[in-house]
C-alpha cells in the first residue's frame, strides 16, 4: 500500500486526488494533509481518511480544526513549518504537490531532499525556480510526476523515447472563455465572466490565468524543466475541444498525442499508481463519434499578451520567470477582489517585468525576495494608479 501526503488538499487537485484514493482503498492510504483555510472540507476530509498529520494556514485554525474533528486526534501544525511536516513526512512514499503559487515552493523542495517522490500539481513552483528544483530532483534521486493534464500527457508520449528523437512539444490550449471575445470588449469583462470556464473546473486562480493565457505561458516556463527543452521546442496550440491533452512531434515528423475526456481524476491516477494504470471505471469514455470535429488555431498574443510576457520571461532566464510570478499573482488577485480591470493585468505585468533588474538564480532567498519585490510593486502600482 503506497501511503499519500497531499499539499493543497482542499483545492481541486487536492480534492481529486482523494476522490481517487478512495476508490483504491487497497492500494492507497492517506498519512498527512496540508490545507490552508477551509476547515469545513478539510474537516470532513480528516474525518474520512483519518491522516496521522495536519496543517492548516494559520495558528488561529488549529484550536478550531481540533475541535471540528473530535475524537479524532491526529497532530495538528500551521503555516510553512506545518506544510513542510507534511511535505517530509517519514511513512509517505509520494507527496501530492498541489498548493496554489509560490506557497507550494518551500514544502516540495523539502519533500525532494527528503527523498520522497512527487506527484507535481503546482506550475509556479517550476517557472519560479525550475533550476533549483530539478537540480535537487536529480541529486536525490526522486520522479518528478507531471499532473498538469498538458504535461501528463507530454510525459506519457515521451515515454520511452530517445530525447535526440524530439523535435519539439506541442501544448494545448482550450483558448479560455474570451477566445472569440473582440479585444474592445475585454475591458467589461467581470470577474463572473472570467470564471466561467468552457471545458475546465478548476480554482479560481488557475482560472483567471486560463483567461488571460497566463496559465499557458507558465507551462511553456514548466515545460521546459520538466523535458529539458529550450524555448523553441516548446508550441502553443489553441484547441477548444481539449480532447488532445497535448502533442510531441518526432523528427521524422511523426505526431504522437494522448487524448482522453477532460477530467482531472486521469493525470492525478496515472501519477498516482505510476508506472501502472488504474482502471477508472467510474469516468465517462472518449467517444470519437460524440466529440466531433477537433479543431486548431494559432493563439492571438495580441489580445491574450500575457503568453508573450511568459515566452519573454523564459528568454531573459535568471530571476524573471519568480517576478513574472510574483507579479502575475499579485495582479490575479487584486482582479478577483475586483480592484483591477481583466485588461489591465497584462499591461501591470509587462510594466513590472521591465522594472525588474534580474540575474542569475543562485539560492532559494533569492527567488522568494524577488517574489516579494514583484508584488509590492504590483500593489504600489494599484495604489498610485487609485490615489
Amino acid at each position: 500500500m503506497k501511503a499519500i501526503a497531499i499539499l493543497g488538499s482542499t483545492g481541486s487537485v487536492g480534492v481529486t486526488t482523494l476522490d481517487v484514493v478512495s476508490r483504491f482503498p487497497e492500494r492507497f492510504k492517506v498519512v498527512a494533509l496540508a490545507a490552508g483555510h477551509n476547515l469545513d472540507r478539510l474537516a470532513d476530509q480528516v474525518r474520512r481518511f483519518q491522516p496521522q498529520l495536519v496543517s492548516v494556514a494559520a495558528p488561529e485554525l488549529v484550536g478550531e480544526l481540533r475541535e471540528r474533528i473530535r475524537p479524532l486526534a491526529p497532530t495538528i501544525l500551521c503555516g510553512v513549518e506545518g506544510a513542510n511536516a507534511v511535505a517530509t513526512h517519514p511513512e509517505a512514499a509520494l507527496v501530492m504537490s498541489a498548493l496554489v503559487g509560490a506557497l507550494g515552493l518551500a514544502p516540495t523542495l523539502a519533500a525532494i531532499r527528503a527523498r520522497k517522490h512527487i506527484a507535481f500539481a503546482n506550475k509556479e513552483v517550476l517557472v519560479m525556480a525550475g533550476e533549483l528544483v530539478t537540480r535537487a530532483v536529480r541529486d536525490h534521486g526522486v520522479m518528478l510526476l507531471p499532473v498538469d493534464s498538458e504535461h501528463n500527457a507530454i510525459f506519457q508520449c515521451l515515454e520511452g523515447k530517445p530525447r535526440e528523437a524530439v523535435k519539439r512539444i506541442i501544448l494545448t490550449a482550450s483558448g479560455g472563455p474570451f477566445r472569440t471575445w473582440p479585444a474592445d470588449r475585454f475591458n467589461r469583462i467581470t470577474v463572473r465572466d472570467a470564471l466561467n470556464h468552457p471545458t475546465w473546473r478548476m480554482g479560481e486562480k488557475i482560472t483567471i490565468d486560463s483567461a488571460t493565457l497566463m496559465n499557458k505561458g507558465l507551462e511553456v516556463i514548466e515545460a521546459r524543466w520538466l523535458f529539458d527543452l529550450n524555448a523553441s521546442q516548446i508550441s502553443v496550440v489553441i484547441h477548444p475541444q481539449s480532447v488532445i491533452h497535448s502533442m510531441v512531434e518526432m523528427v521524422d515528423g511523426s505526431v504522437l498525442a494522448q487524448l482522453a475526456v477532460p477530467d482531472m481524476a486521469i493525470p492525478v491516477a496515472f501519477a498516482l499508481a505510476y508506472p501502472e494504470r488504474l482502471p477508472l471505471t467510474h469516468l465517462k469514455r472518449l467517444s470519437f463519434t460524440d466529440c466531433g470535429s477537433l479543431t486548431f488555431e494559432e493563439p492571438d498574443t495580441a489580445r491574450f499578451p500575457c503568453l508573450r510576457l511568459a515566452y519573454d520571461a523564459l528568454a531573459a532566464g535568471g530571476t524573471m520567470p519568480a517576478c513574472l510570478n510574483g507579479a502575475n499573482e499579485e495582479l490575479v488577485a487584486n482582479f478577483l477582489a475586483g480592484r483591477l480591470p481583466f485588461n489591465a493585468i497584462p499591461r501591470h505585468l509587462a510594466a513590472v517585468m521591465e522594472m525588474h533588474r534580474g540575474g542569475p538564480v543562485s539560492s532559494l532567498e533569492e527567488l522568494l525576495e524577488t517574489d516579494s519585490w514583484a508584488r509590492r510593486i504590483v500593489r504600489e502600482r494599484l495604489a498610485a494608479t487609485a490615489a
